[in-house]
């Protein structure tokens, strides 16, 4: 018998059936395929992400405590100014296993830097980019615009906001009175006077807001990439902040100034003054002119609670000039003098020199 070459209707309905199934079938073994790729996919990416953290992890677990990972520099100041060139370029830092002074502290300070006030050469550093409070070390740059703005015969009213200011003072300023410039730089350096420091910004700027925007301005122009001033004294410490590296840069801008220079480097000065007498007595606060250490040269302290006790020092021996910056340290002048005694004889090979005790905590 002859197979027909029409299909009956129970094998056309068979065949059907076979059709759908075999569809079926192939839907579910292509959407289990795309699953499949999506998982990898998924899998490669979290093993690569795995990797690279550990790498990460590796990276800052291979840097000693304390130090600063290299970075690319900031572009920017704190305020969004654009940032010149450093006006010192500091040589070595953030490299501190290379640096050439290794002086071990029971408590180190916060932050701090050893340098050569000249070259820029770093010899000793801890943190130098950490942006901590400063303190009085503002004045430092209240000195700086001063000096640059004003000359030193320049006459500086005694208003109420000087008087009204908190903190360290002068403290025997007569309002409504005129009082020579440099009278009142003296007064701003040595005991540290947050009055003279408010009178001095409303002298050369007009105000204090219109001074501490040309503080701004003038830490960008020098490169000072870490700094934010908030006043001329550096009483308040919000936003009032800097760092060891800005500070090196700006010891090196001071003391190439004359007037600030012949400033610091006074322990006690006697100066005309419009009181009752006609004389102003005035002492430096600077430890390292206090204990006599031999060669200070300057520059200037600042203690709050919140900054603790700082201290930027500088001092010269057979024509190598250091500078020594140290944010919260429990004992700066120690700490200071130390530093510099390991650099003046062990790098650049001068001889000791007597100098008197220095009391234990100073």
């Amino acid at each position: 018998m002859t197979q027909s070459p029409f299909l009956t209707p129970d094998q056309s309905r068979q065949r059907r059936e076979l059709a759908a199934q075999r569809r079926r079938t192939r839907r579910t073994m292509t959407a289990a395929l795309s699953v499949g790729v999506v998982g990898a996919v998924i899998v490669a990416m979290a093993l690569a992400n795995r990797s690279a953290g550990h790498q990460h992890h590796a990276s800052h677990a291979s840097s000693p405590a304390g130090s600063t990972t290299a970075a690319k520099a900031p572009t920017l100041s704190p305020i969004g100014l654009p940032l010149a060139k450093p006006a010192l370029a500091l040589a070595g830092v953030a490299a501190p296993s290379q640096d050439p002074v290794h002086v071990p502290f029971h408590t180190p300070p916060r932050a701090g830097m050893l340098f050569n006030l000249s070259t820029g050469q770093v010899l000793w550093e801890r943190n130098p980019h950490l942006r901590v409070p400063i303190a009085s070390l503002t004045k430092m740059m209240t000195a700086l615009l001063t000096v640059q703005s004003e000359p030193s015969s320049a006459l500086v009213l005694v208003t109420p906001q000087a008087i009204d200011t908190s903190g360290s003072k002068v403290g025997v300023l007569p309002l409504g009175r005129h009082v020579r410039l440099e009278s009142m730089l003296y007064g701003l350096l040595l005991p540290s006077g947050n009055d003279a420091a408010e009178a001095l910004a409303q002298r050369v700027a007009g105000s204090a807001k219109a001074f501490v925007a040309r503080m701004n301005s003038e830490a960008a122009q020098l490169g000072m990439g870490c700094t934010r001033y908030s006043s001329p004294s550096g009483f308040y410490d919000a936003g009032n902040f800097s760092c060891a590296a800005d500070l090196a840069v700006l010891a090196h801008v001071d003391m190439a100034q004359p007037r600030i220079a012949r400033v610091t480097h006074t322990y006690a000065a006697v100066l005309p003054f419009p009181i009752k007498g006609g004389k102003l007595y005035l002492y430096n606060n600077n430890p390292l002119l206090i204990y006599k250490y031999p060669g200070t040269t300057g520059l200037k302290t600042g203690w709050t609670e919140a900054a603790g006790r700082c201290l930027v020092a500088t001092a010269e021996r057979g024509g190598v000039r250091l500078g020594v910056v140290l944010l919260n340290s429990n004992a700066p002048a120690t700490q200071a003098s130390k530093l510099l005694n390991s650099a003046f004889e062990h790098v650049y090979h001068l001889p000791a020199v007597e100098q008197p005790p220095i009391p234990p905590g100073a």
